[in-house]
C-alpha cells in the first residue's frame, strides 16, 4: 500500500478490530491533526507514534462497539493525499451514552506509511456523549 486512498481504507479498516495491524500503518513521524479537540480539552496536535498511540488508546478504552460505516474515500490527483467522510458509531463505556459523529479526514502517506492526519469532527456531540463540559476557545 503506497498510496493514500489504500492506506486510509486500512486505517478504518483496522483502527478498532485489528488495532495491532493499524500501528503498523502509521509512521513513527505521524502527525495528527485535531483542529476541534481542544473543545473538549484534548490536544489540537499528536506529533509522533507515542503521542499519537497515548491518544489513540486513550480512546479505544473509552469507547465500546465502535464502528465506521457510510464511508467515502476520494483520492487526489497527487496519490500521497486523499480524504475521506465516514459515519461512526459507539458507546461512551462511561456515560452509557451513544456517540455518533461524522468525520472528515485528509490524509498523506510517505513510504507506505500514514504521515498526517487533519480529522475534523463534531465536539459538542462527543461532549455530550460523554457528558464532558466544552471548553472555550482561547484564540
Amino acid at each position: 500500500m503506497n498510496n493514500a486512498q489504500e492506506l486510509l481504507m486500512a486505517h478504518f479498516d483496522t483502527f478498532v478490530v485489528d488495532h495491532g495491524k493499524w500501528k503498523s500503518i502509521i509512521s513513527d513521524e505521524l502527525v495528527w491533526e485535531l483542529p476541534y479537540a481542544p473543545g473538549l480539552g484534548h490536544p489540537a496536535k499528536l506529533t509522533g507514534r507515542d503521542e499519537v498511540l497515548r491518544h489513540v488508546d486513550w480512546f479505544i478504552g473509552a469507547v465500546e462497539d465502535f464502528r465506521y460505516f457510510d464511508l467515502h474515500i476520494s483520492a487526489f490527483a497527487d496519490s500521497s493525499m486523499a480524504v475521506a467522510e465516514v459515519k461512526a458509531e459507539a458507546r461512551i463505556k462511561t456515560t452509557g451514552r451513544i456517540y455518533k459523529q461524522d468525520y472528515v479526514l485528509f490524509a498523506r502517506v510517505e513510504n507506505g506509511k500514514l504521515t498526517f492526519i487533519r480529522e475534523y469532527f463534531d465536539p459538542i456531540r462527543a461532549a455530550h456523549a460523554m457528558d464532558a463540559e466544552i471548553k472555550q476557545s482561547t484564540t
